[in-house]
């Protein structure tokens, strides 16, 4: 049987090692979470006047975002990677890099004619779809600001999906770094716009800077397709056996990333309408669910985006074992890492309340300890859907997300009521739910592979957790000598403390972890020793 030929670029990916790709995606990510984190403290401090005291802005500028991402995420986001990924991955793998960009090229003209019609309705529709969806509970004047907002991002989605596409193709070709840098540039435009506009057009100004952002982002992904031999053209391949199985992929994709949105317009919905100040509580709440996301980001996302292509490869070799083995070698990771991470999040969730926003850090707190127990189930979700998306598969996770979803609407009216939780119901509804979701599809993993976690992964969870207990009593003992005071103020004192205690929380977590001969510690220890020891040249 004749084998495929291989381009130079696939072998190339394949010499590249997934540790290096993993941490490049984390040092991006954690620079744009620390961006992000800026952004939302900047907003916070300013445009707040004595008729807008702090917190209404804020609310304004969120409920502004939930149309555009819902819309971005239900249409397009699908096709960023995991519906299309896996057919981009078997094209390179025969050799046909030129075929390979005509499929990129056909998706990208199907979803940009529609996220233009989006466009357009975000243009007509914005005021109406605020006032009765979003945030009922906003003012007539915090209504129209949040309306003018939401129009400057009306191109967002579009210019989102072009970009997205063609990061797509650059991963499955292993290249990783345009699409790691793009979203700085967003991030940066926003802050920028924030001392821009500050002074004039006040909050409304941030949609001009989101706008600029966007555009940045695709210009520097754009950049990076340069010499990979790019070529535009105007043609859908509707004959295309491959491209019409991307778009029966695309809709159960985009549906479950499009429940992921409707749960948080839910959740909007919820947050201005229980409380008197409706725009104050969807701040407190997005103040909290922004902290929440960045370990998501930092660790679920980074990580489980660096090993799709990997998986996909391992299935387009006929290679299902190999799949399985990496698939346990990244989730094994993605747990070792990410319990220090929430333990430290959560006896420091005062502290980072403070930092991204003074006033109101009490609810903040409130609801993001409710909030931490989201961070481990949707790091986790974030390899196990891939698990199922490198198999081509997009119903089940979709099914998953349709339950989920209807049970955190029924969560949040629960538990969000004035008698019960309130606001902070939102956030114990999200966690349920969240370890539900995560709960049915490792069920649904075991029944299609049994042989999936043997004896050896559960052996090493096992052992992660016991290294686990000395980290939690770490993190104890550091707060009780560091506390959060009532005049703790500013970078330097808030974060002078975090920092403190994390180090030991970590510093507990590796060495224990080194102890009890964990695998996963081997390739930390292996590059601290490296660096350390590795010998300075001197010219004399």
């Amino acid at each position: 049987m004749k084998k495929p030929v291989v381009p130079s670029v696939l072998r190339k990916n394949r010499r590249t090692p997934l540790a290096n790709v993993a941490l490049l995606l984390i040092a991006t990510s954690l620079v744009g979470q620390i961006l992000g984190f800026l952004r939302v403290k900047l907003i916070n401090a300013n445009f707040n006047t004595p008729l807008t005291p702090p917190g209404q802005n804020a609310g304004i500028y969120f409920a502004a975002f939930n149309i555009p991402d819902f819309f971005f995420y239900t249409i397009a986001a699908g096709a960023l990677g995991v519906a299309v990924m896996p057919y981009l991955s078997d094209r390179l793998h025969k050799g046909d890099k030129k075929g390979m960009w005509e499929l990129s090229a056909s998706i990208m003209n199907f979803l940009a004619i529609i996220m233009a019609g989006v466009a357009l309705i975000i243009l007509i529709f914005a005021k109406p779809l605020l006032h009765h969806i979003v945030a009922p509970g906003l003012t007539p004047e915090q209504l129209n600001h949040a309306a003018a907002l939401m129009r400057f991002l009306a191109l967002n989605p579009l210019l989102f999906t072009i970009s997205g596409i063609l990061a797509s193709a650059q991963q499955t070709m292993g290249r990783f770094f345009f699409y790691a840098i793009a979203p700085l540039f967003y991030n940066l435009s926003i802050i920028i716009s924030i001392f821009v506009f500050r002074d004039n057009i006040g909050i409304v100004g941030l949609g001009i800077g989101a706008l600029i952002g966007a555009v940045l982002q695709l210009i520097v992904v754009a950049i990076g397709s340069i010499k990979l031999h790019f070529h535009w053209h105007r043609k859908i391949m509707w004959r295309s056996s491959e491209f019409r199985a991307m778009l029966r992929q695309l809709p159960p994709r985009s549906l479950d990333q499009g429940m992921d949105q409707v749960q948080s317009i839910t959740d909007t919905h919820f947050a201005s309408v229980r409380v008197p100040d409706g725009a104050n509580a969807i701040s407190n709440y997005n103040n909290a669910y922004i902290l929440h996301t960045a370990p998501i980001l930092l660790i679920g996302t980074a990580i489980s985006t660096a090993a799709f292509p990997r998986l996909n490869q391992r299935l387009s070799q006929g290679r299902p074992d190999l799949f399985r083995k990496d698939f346990l070698m990244v989730i094994r990771a993605m747990i070792w890492i990410s319990l220090p991470v929430i333990i430290t999040a959560y006896y420091t969730r005062g502290y980072l309340a403070r930092l991204i926003f003074t006033n109101n850090n009490a609810q903040i707190s409130l609801i993001f300890g409710f909030l931490v127990g989201a961070i481990f189930f949707r790091i986790m979700y974030a390899i196990i859907s891939r698990w199922f998306y490198a198999q081509k598969d997009t119903i089940t996770p979709l099914l998953v997300s349709i339950f989920t979803v209807g049970f955190n609407i029924f969560l949040a009216y629960i538990l969000s009521k004035p008698g019960s939780y309130g606001v902070a119901g939102l956030a114990l509804a999200q966690t349920i739910v969240a370890a539900a979701e995560v709960i049915i599809l490792m069920v649904v993993m075991l029944i299609r592979d049994r042989k999936l976690f043997d004896l050896a992964f559960l052996g090493g969870i096992i052992r992660t957790v016991s290294v686990t207990g000395f980290s939690v009593v770490a993190g104890f003992i550091m707060i009780s000598l560091y506390p959060l005071g009532i005049n703790d103020t500013g970078v330097v004192t808030l974060g002078g403390k975090l920092l403190l205690i994390a180090i030991v929380v970590f510093g507990v977590h590796i060495g224990m972890s080194a102890l009890f001969g964990l695998e996963e510690v081997r390739p930390f220890l292996y590059r601290a020793k490296k660096f350390i020891l590795k010998p300075i040249k001197l010219d004399f």
